[in-house]
């Protein structure tokens, strides 16, 4: 009775077991016979494979495999395999009842009596084409991945260990930090760090950044393999992994030198166009105020001499009015200044041999400096001729050389010295030529970037309260650049400031131009003249009036130039004396209508500006620079009449 229960229960528990295996449908469970014959079949082999029961038990499991499989021996090989050493495991391509394939990973166990006789085979089979579609895919993906990361040459794409080693190295890591794989993978990535920065901890704390806010930008000096420094933007992300811990690091450089260095240029030519803007909008308000002074000037000296003239002789009275016409010929000279700087002063352009004016010079400026300053001088045996105006060259050398003296208020050594130098195409603000340079150069203290920034700026000194009036090195600036050249400032702290001058070589025909004769119209200077004063301003133009009457020529008044063509219809005249810088009708204007109708006419241009509109014989006008003393003007009259 017991052994019927035994029985029972058995028959019970394999029923089970039959249910369990049929139940289910993600793998494949049935059983081979020794020889590969298919004794069982469970309903996931069913819904894989696609047979029902009643179609493949009793088939050879060998029709699941490819046709070349099965011409290589695989089925055999496997239950050989199983039946050897217990147990077979592999993947491989399998086939469905209506011809598909599918990956299958398979797993034979061999079935043996307590006794060791083989019974047959367990075989479980799984689908795991999808697995593999997706594991090939990421496969895919991460050598696509790779082949981009090693493939990119601008960017300098690796990975660092927890510890800041390199563990990975691209392509362009290697073009842009010179390093082969080889070479940098496990060491740290300090490496690439100037020493300044690696003393400061800089690696260090971009780590510590990253760790602690996933993410670390900077922009900085790093050093390749080969020891030069390039400028590299950086980006440094931390990699954890699921539990939160450091994987490691993943870092990104570029070098970024070319374009940090077109920024720096291109902000230097906005910083110099600005600058450029702001000394023509200056220059031009200068100029303005200039023409205005020298009209006012025009009336106080021109009076001033007058009076001096007719006034009773008395000492008191004459050191007056000698105080005034100085203090008034002092503002004429800082007029000249300001019209210097803004290029619209009248210069008398010569051909000059520089080392022959310095020499010329040398005892006035030994003179100008005190017995605590010595001047050397350095000049070549020949220098080549230049064009400019030598009183206003001297007067700018004068300038530099005691700007030179103020700076070593203890005394020391000023150098004078000139060359000449050859500019190639590019280089500088000047145009490609010959120069002759000439430089001033003291020992004093110097001065820091942002005031040799200023130095040249209007009105700006580094002299005391009524030292100095801003002026001198505009003034210097301004006959460099109305003679073609330029005036360079350089100086740094400590290490004392060099003034240089660089006038461009005058050619042949310069000098030749420059150094004839101006056309002469000619005056009959043994009468009185009948002269026409042209002014549209009443102070100048009672002033002028009054000093041509004290040298005894008759004057006919004009406020404009209709009005002074008006009195030439009317009137004999020998010689017209007008303003420029008159509303409507310019003095050159006048200078062409009189021309027209009176060829012959002696006509003087009394002017403070260089420029004059470009027009038909208007060029080779006489000038006489403003303000003008009774002296002057007496001077110009007697060179056209002569």
């Amino acid at each position: 009775m017991e052994a019927l229960n035994r029985h029972d229960r058995s028959l019970d528990e394999e029923g089970r077991f039959r249910l369990l295996v049929d139940a289910i449908t993600d793998y494949a469970i049935y059983m081979l016979s020794p020889e590969g014959i298919i004794t069982s079949w469970n309903t996931g082999a069913q819904r894989f494979k696609g047979y029902k029961p009643s179609e493949i038990l009793g088939e050879h499991f060998s029709r699941f495999y490819l046709e070349e499989d099965r011409a290589a021996g695989i089925p055999a090989r496997a239950l050989a395999t199983a039946e050897k050493h217990g147990r077979f495991e592999g993947e491989g391509w399998r086939q469905r009842k209506d011809g598909t394939c599918f990956w299958a990973h398979v797993i034979i166990d061999p079935i043996r009596r307590p006794s060791g006789e083989l019974l047959g085979y367990a075989k479980i089979t799984r689908d795991l084409t999808e697995r593999r579609a997706a594991e090939k895919a990421i496969r895919q993906s991460e050598e696509q991945f790779r082949r981009l990361v090693q493939g990119v040459s601008d960017y300098a794409i690796y990975m660092l260990d927890p510890n800041g080693n390199v563990s990975s190295w691209n392509f362009g890591a290697e073009r842009i930090k010179g390093y082969r794989p080889q070479e940098i993978i496990g060491r740290h990535f300090s490496t690439f760090y100037t020493p300044e920065d690696r003393e400061a901890g800089v690696p260090e704390t971009a780590l510590g950044l990253a760790r602690a806010e996933g993410r670390f930008e900077r922009e900085g000096w790093r050093v390749r393999k080969d020891g030069s420094r390039f400028w590299a933007s950086v980006v440094i992300d931390v990699i954890r992994d699921d539990e939160g811990d450091v994987l490691g690091f993943a870092k990104i450089t570029r070098d970024i030198t070319e374009k940090m260095e077109t920024q720096r240029a291109l902000e230097q030519a906005r910083e110099e166009l600005f600058q450029s803007q702001k000394m023509e909008a200056i220059g031009q308000l200068t100029g303005g105020i200039a023409h205005d002074f020298n009209n006012l000037l025009m009336a106080v000296l021109g009076s001033l001499e007058i009076l001096k003239k007719r006034m009773p002789r008395d000492l008191s009275l004459t050191l007056l009015v000698d105080n005034a016409m100085q203090g008034a010929q002092r503002g004429a000279a800082l007029t000249q200044r300001m019209l210097a700087f803004s290029r619209r002063q009248e210069l008398h352009m010569e051909p000059i041999d520089v080392s022959g004016l310095v020499r010329g010079m040398m005892d006035m400026l030994s003179r100008s400096l005190g017995p605590l300053t010595v001047i050397e001088t350095s000049f070549p045996v020949r220098l080549p001729t230049i064009l400019t105006d030598p009183n206003q060259l001297e007067m700018a050398i004068l300038n530099l050389v005691v700007n030179a003296r103020d700076a070593m208020p203890s005394g020391g050594r000023i150098v004078l010295r000139a060359c000449e130098e050859s500019l190639p195409s590019g280089k500088g603000p000047l145009s490609p030529g010959r120069y002759v340079r000439i430089a001033v150069i003291d020992e004093g203290d110097g001065m820091d970037a942002k005031t040799l920034e200023q130095a040249i700026t209007p009105f700006f000194t580094t002299k005391g309260v009524g030292k100095g009036t801003g002026l001198g090195l505009s003034m210097v600036q301004g006959l460099a650049s109305q003679s073609g050249g330029r005036l360079v400032m350089k100086s740094s702290l400590g290490e004392g400031t060099t003034a240089e001058l660089w006038f461009p070589v005058a050619t042949v025909e310069q000098g030749t131009e420059a150094a004839a004769d101006r056309p002469q119209q000619e005056v009959n200077a043994s009468r009185r003249l009948r002269i026409v004063a042209v002014d549209d301003d009443a102070l100048v133009l009672i002033n002028t009036t009054l000093m041509l009457e004290d040298l005894g020529h008759t004057v006919f008044e004009a406020m404009a130039g209709p009005e002074a063509l008006d009195i030439l219809r009317k009137q004999q005249v020998d010689l017209v004396i007008c303003d420029h810088a008159m509303p409507r009708m310019t003095g050159a204007q006048l200078a062409e209508a009189i021309r027209s109708e009176w060829p012959d006419m002696a006509i003087i241009l009394a002017t403070g500006y260089a420029e004059i509109p470009e027009g038909a014989g208007i060029v080779d006008l006489p000038r006489l620079g403003k303000p003008f003393s009774q002296a002057q003007l007496a001077e110009a009259i007697s060179r056209i009449a002569s």
